[in-house]
């Protein structure tokens, strides 16, 4: 269902859910296997066959993949290898850039989310998004938080409004530190709390899913530190999908992680089998620092 009460505006067939195999990899000429079926929580994302293409570039090359709901999935690989791209692609993102074109199938509940009798509007508001650089809106601590539950009509009344704003930052572990300004302007946090308060952000709207792209690669240790507490917090409630560089980061915050190469995914899994059991040589070489 989206904030207001309504599923997308057209649901289309399942794809076929029988392609499954014990784990997900790429072969060495390049062609993906199928991907694994994804134990324990169900299936909130399912991709198949997307290719992203900028004007004539091809940027990702048949990209297939689950991702579970109320979990963490990470994933990484050297820069310009497709990641972000991926990622964008789950909130139609790439919309946004008018020589992008995507191709294939990413469903969310059984919902093709590039069908284009979808509002994007409605779907970001559905998958939530927080970006690398901490992007507070040049408004209050207040009305950064209430901007979305207000334009979405989720609130009816200033009492529900406050009361969606203060749960919001009590999730993203910031009331305590901003309650008595919340008239402040947002952007005069510091940045750890300026990212966790695009978080509160983002969950104010109720999302399912919350897309983080490096979400702390501008952060020093200790505001990292409390963002990947706050991940694995949220992951009890959300779908989450992160983009990381740090390796260290992904075994932390992640259940399952994927590794990106020169716009392939060439395998994904268990993060623990991946990092301690990798079935392809280039996933063996990225983590042991031989290339990226």
């Amino acid at each position: 269902m989206t904030p207001n009460g309504s599923s997308f505006s057209r649901s289309v067939m399942p794809m076929n859910r029988d392609d499954s195999a014990s784990h997900e990899a790429s072969t060495a000429s390049g062609e993906q296997t199928a991907p694994a079926a994804v134990s324990g929580p169900s299936v909130k994302i399912r991709a198949r066959d997307i290719n992203v293409f900028y004007g004539e570039k091809q940027a990702l090359f048949d990209v297939a993949i689950d991702i579970p709901e109320k979990s963490v999935t990470s994933f990484i690989g050297p820069s310009g290898c497709g990641k972000s791209t991926f990622l964008r692609c789950m909130n139609r993102m790439n919309d946004t850039i008018p020589i992008c074109r995507v191709t294939g199938a990413i469903e969310m509940d059984g919902e093709d989310v590039n069908d284009r009798s979808i509002d994007p509007v409605v779907l970001r508001a559905r998958v939530g998004m927080v970006f690398q650089k901490p992007n507070p809106f040049p408004k209050s601590i207040y009305e950064n938080v209430a901007y979305g539950p207000r334009i979405h009509g989720l609130a009816t009344g200033k009492d529900e409004l406050d009361a969606i704003v203060e749960s919001s930052l009590r999730r993203a572990g910031l009331w305590d530190e901003v309650s008595d300004r919340l008239l402040q302007p947002g952007t005069g946090l510091s940045g750890g709390q300026q990212q966790r308060l695009v978080i509160a952000r983002a969950i104010a709207v109720g999302p399912e899913v919350i897309l983080m792209d490096e979400p702390c690669s501008a952060l020093d240790p200790i505001a990292t530190a409390k963002i990947e507490e706050l991940i694995d917090e949220l992951r009890e409630q959300f779908c989450i999908v992160i983009v990381t560089h740090s390796m260290a980061q992904a075994a932390r915050v992640s259940q399952r992680t994927a590794f990106f190469h020169m716009g392939r995914l060439v395998e994904s899994g268990a993060t623990d089998e991946i990092f301690t059991n990798p079935r392809d040589s280039r996933t063996q070489d990225y983590i042991t620092g031989r290339f990226g």
